[in-house]
């Protein structure tokens, strides 16, 4: 059973860090390409940041490009997302997913990506 479990969302204030990690079981996390998205409440899911099986290539969205970093770890399974100078708007629920698809680069796109954790939320206050 494929299982991917995100922890490290939290209320920060305005400015500060978050780092996510995310914990891939069931599957040879190194055959798959991975991502972050977030979503807000009436808001469609949107792709934040995308990586290839290797780490080697990453893409970001504008959003987030020059404050969020994404990286794997494929020998514990795990894809993280170090989040620097929060705003008000990186707000929302934070999910990881990996797809069987070599294509990493932008768009991030949801419907391809064929696992999904269950989202960890982070609030940023102003």
């Amino acid at each position: 059973q494929v299982q991917l479990m995100e922890s490290g969302g939290a209320s920060v204030q305005a400015g500060q860090s978050l780092k996510l990690s995310c914990v891939v079981s069931g599957l040879t996390f190194a055959d798959y390409s991975a991502a972050w998205f977030r979503q807000t409440p009436g808001k469609e899911r949107e792709g934040v940041a995308s990586i290839n099986r290797n780490g080697g290539n990453f893409a970001y969205e504008d959003a987030v490009k020059g404050r969020f970093t994404i990286y794997r770890d494929n020998d514990k399974n795990t894809l993280y997302l170090q989040m620097d100078r929060l705003t008000p708007e990186d707000t929302g629920m934070y999910y990881c997913a990996a797809s069987s698809s070599r294509r990493w680069w932008l768009p991030i796109r949801a419907d391809e990506y064929h696992y999904w954790g269950q989202g960890t939320q982070v609030t940023v206050s102003s």
